[in-house]
Parts: structure tokens; sequence; C-alpha cells
């Protein structure tokens, strides 16, 4: 028996929505009667959600084509938009970002049911923001996603380009080729934050290095969309100059794609040591309205 998906309303007032893996925490500011709207608007939309990206998984599970994509749904073309600018220099699948154009089609359905002063939809740490002019959101960053407490927060204003948030990392629940606790990438898209957190997070890394244990995607999950390529699976003791390395290999990587206006800024975090690629300064640990962590 298929089971529908699970739509309850938490005491806060949040929305949360679930369907197989996919699992949304969402909160929105308006009059009752336009959160309302919005939170039905959003139920409608994610009821057969995944089904339509079941269809096509195939094809997302495959390497991107830069020139072109055979996928049909709206969702599935946000994903293979998000990926296409990475597809000519590495491996990357639609897949990279599915967490972040979910969290957007939701987000975008709720906008279109109902005036609010902002929004924003949760996709395991990969979130969709929206934003009126006097609206700002906190965004609490952690160091690794199995570990307690908020190491920073970002501030985003209404006025910054940033739409959306997503964290990637080998401690999250999808594989990592890289060796970083945490990467937090900010974006004009939620989509676009997916896809380019892995891009970073992968880049963060020390090839050949004795101390890190990797293994084949399919060796673990037999229908990886990686393939036989290895992933991260454990890292051992590393030094300083080792953890400089590797973050400096990822804040590279994160600069270019700043420069090529795929993001607007990112936290590379391994090991307790941090580097800030184009964000502003961090502000100081307080309780977030939001939690970014790896997903």
């Amino acid at each position: 028996m298929i089971r529908p998906p699970q739509i309850a309303l938490f005491d806060d007032g949040r929305l949360h929505l679930q369907d197989g893996p996919i699992d949304l925490i969402i909160g929105a500011d308006g009059t009752e009667a336009h959160v309302r709207a919005a939170y039905q608007a959003a139920a409608r939309r994610f009821t057969g959600l995944l089904d339509e990206l079941c269809s096509e998984l195939t094809e997302l599970r495959r390497a991107a084509d830069p020139a072109a994509s055979a996928l049909e749904g709206v969702v599935a073309q946000r994903m293979y938009r998000a990926v296409a600018p990475y597809a000519r220099e590495t491996f990357i699948t639609p897949m990279a970002a599915v967490a972040g154009a979910v969290a957007e089609e939701i987000l975008g359905t709720m906008r279109e049911a109902a005036p609010l002063r902002r929004a924003y939809v949760n996709n395991g740490g990969d979130i969709a923001l929206h934003l009126t002019s006097d609206a700002s959101f906190s965004v609490g960053l952690m160091d690794r996603p199995d570990a307690q407490g908020v190491l920073r927060t970002i501030t985003i204003h209404a006025d910054d380009a940033i739409r959306g948030v997503a964290t990637s990392g080998r401690h999250g629940r999808s594989f990592s080729r890289g060796i970083a606790d945490a990467v937090t990438v900010l974006a004009r898209t939620a989509a676009q934050a997916d896809a380019a957190a892995t891009i970073v997070a992968n880049a963060v890394d020390l090839p050949g290095h004795p101390a890190v244990i990797r293994q084949p995607a399919c060796d673990i999950q037999p229908d990886s969309d990686l393939g036989d390529r290895l992933v991260t699976r454990e890292v051992g003791a590393l030094c300083e100059a080792d953890i400089a390395e590797a973050l400096s290999a990822g804040e590279a990587h994160a600069q270019a794609l700043l420069a090529a206006g795929l993001i607007e800024g990112a936290v590379l975090q391994l090991r307790g040591a941090l580097r800030i690629v184009g964000a502003r300064q961090l502000d100081k640990a307080t309780p977030p309205l939001l939690r970014a962590e790896a997903a």
C-alpha cells in the first residue's frame, strides 16, 4: 500500500510536508487568511510531486549534458538549469539540485496563492526564501549536521540578491567526493545554491591523502547517480597544513563561482577552520530563525 504524503501543522504555526525522502519545513508571515491559503496551495502542489520526479528518475541520474536536456517536468528542468553551468568541467547530474529545486517550487506556489511578508521552505537544510522590503531572515550555520549548536548566523535582508541557501559536505544526507564538514552557499535561487554547494564541497579535498578513506558510491548505494565514482567515507587525522590546503582548494572554486555570478557567497568549514567567500561578515552566534544543515 502506497503511503500518502504526510501533511501537518506544528504548534508554532509552521507547516510540515513529508513524502519519502522529501521533508519540508515551511514558515510564512502574513495575515491568517493569506498564510492559510499559501499553506493549502503548498500542500496541493506537494501531493504528487515525488511521483513527477520519479517518472524521470533515470534521466535525472544521468550526467547533465551542458548543451541540452530531455527532461520535461518543471522541477526537473529547474534542476537541470542549476547544474548545467558545471557540466562541461565536471561530472554532475541534475540530482545535485533536487532539494533546492523542490523548495523553490513549493515557495513559488505559495507566493502565487497569497501575498506574504516573508516565507521560507526548508528542505533538509536547502532553503528557498521570500522577502519583502522590510523583512529579513537569520540563517544559522552548523559546523557539521551531526553536532549540536549554532556556529554563526548570517542575516539575509530583502535588498540582498540572496534567495537560496544550501549546505553540502561529507556528514550530510548525500554522498560527497570531498572532505568538507560543511559548505554553505548563498545564491539567487535555492536550486543554484544546492548545485554550487555540491561543487564547492567536492573541491575541499586532499586527493591521495592517506587519512582519507574513499569507496565507490555504488558499493554503498547501488542506485547512486555517482555510479562507481569514489566518495568520502572517513577522514582521519589532519594537520593544520592539510586543513589549510583543502580549504584553499575549495575557496578557489568558490571565488571562481562568485566571479561568474553563480553564487553570492559561501562559508567553508573543516575541522573548526573557516573560510568565507563573498558573504558579509558573519553575525555572532545567536538563536537562528532557520538552520542551514548539510544535505
